[in-house]
């Protein structure tokens, strides 16, 4: 009897370990995720520039597909991302031409070197202190913009002017408070636009309001304002200074195949901007961009964008080697082709700029106020 009773106890407690094993929901347990991409690309510029650049007059007319006339390397992206119930750190490392361009506030470290902040593109945690608030701290990509460094995310490769006007990264903590699925605002404290060292010692503030008025369109209304002038170093003092931005992000789910997109925005700038002086008078800037995408099956699909995009007063850097402010219309159409079990994106893009100004030279040295080119994208996900 004694032995009976011994088994039926042993199998209770198995029973019960068993049955507690089964019940533990899978999200309550810690997540590592690892994640990052690779990509590379040719463009042909059909001006033919003597010096294979896409760049135009000013250095700044391309974000990150520069060189033409030879195969390039963009950016290689490894990600990782350790969760928890209530909180979880994101460490995204990047490398290559594109790291650099993107994370350019991070060249110079604190002894006046180079410094390996250069491979930080994000490096933030989020502590969800109740269901509807999370905390984060860190360097963090930027709220503003339909585009984002991340070549897979974007459909074009291309990037716009507006992605190029910045700001790309923020340090510093924000809060977002979600409403409900469907309704949310986060407000933020942060150093200066793109550096890793404020260079003053005010403060920027930047904020979001999310809200979905039907399924399937999401509006994001972005902002920031910020002094960005340069702190004297023998005051001490900064002068009165301004650099505010607001901007609208939206897409519309139109159809399951169809897929409509819009980013609009305005600033203004007064003062110097980060040592590099500014308009006693605040001047302005802005434009928009018109995105549709159409998936034609789940391996190919065809997308188009129109920008418009005004720096006439010249305060931002799209503008002629003397400083004078230009505008630009572009057109850019990129079929996607998806292959190797989705790990693979093959983007063949054709972008036709218009400026209101000579800003580019051909081959043979003659100005010229608009730029073709044709590339060939190659970006390996995982």
């Amino acid at each position: 009897m004694k032995k009976t009773l011994t088994t039926v106890f042993y199998l209770l407690l198995a029973f019960t370990a068993f049955s507690q094993e089964k019940t533990e929901k899978p999200e309550d347990k810690p997540k590592l995720t690892f994640s990052g991409y690779i990509d590379s690309y040719y463009m042909a510029n059909f001006n033919s520039p003597k010096d294979r650049s896409n760049l135009g007059a000013s250095g700044t007319a391309r974000a990150f597909d520069q060189k033409s006339g030879q195969f390039s390397l963009g950016l290689v992206q490894t990600k990782l991302n350790y969760a928890t119930k209530s909180s979880d750190v994101v460490v995204d490392l990047t490398f290559g031409p594109n790291a650099d361009l993107g994370q350019y506030g991070n060249v110079v470290g604190p002894l006046g070197k180079g410094t390996t902040s250069l491979a930080i593109k994000q490096a933030y945690f989020n502590w969800k202190a109740t269901d509807k608030l999370t905390l984060t701290a860190g360097q963090f990509g930027t709220h503003i913009g339909y585009e984002v460094i991340d070549a897979p995310v974007n459909y074009h490769y291309s990037l716009s002017n507006l992605f190029n006007n910045g700001p790309f990264y923020h340090i510093g903590v924000k809060a977002q408070y979600a409403f409900s699925d469907k309704f949310s605002l986060m407000g933020g404290i942060v150093n200066n636009v793109d550096n890793l060292n404020d260079n003053n010692r005010k403060k920027g503030l930047i904020a979001q309001v999310f809200f979905q008025p039907v399924a399937g369109f999401n509006v994001y209304l972005n902002g920031i304002t910020s002094n960005e002038a340069a702190e004297d170093t023998k005051t001490g003092k900064t002068e009165d200074a301004s650099y505010d931005l607001l901007d609208l992000t939206t897409t519309y789910q139109v159809s399951e195949k169809f897929m409509l997109g819009l980013n609009v925005a305005t600033g203004s700038q007064k003062g110097d901007y980060q040592g590099g002086g500014g308009p006693a008078t605040a001047k302005t800037w802005g434009g928009f961009a018109i995105y549709t995408k159409y998936d034609v099956s789940s391996t190919f699909a065809l997308g188009a964008r129109y920008e418009s995009f005004n720096n006439k007063d010249g305060v931002r850097g799209l503008r002629l080697a003397d400083g004078t402010g230009v505008s630009v219309n572009s057109i850019t159409i990129t079929p996607t082709i998806t292959v190797a079990d989705g790990h693979l994106l093959l983007k063949p893009e054709l972008r036709i700029d218009s400026f209101d100004q000579n800003f580019f030279e051909d081959g043979d040295g003659k100005a010229q106020k608009s730029q073709s080119t044709l590339g060939w994208a190659m970006i390996y996900k995982f």
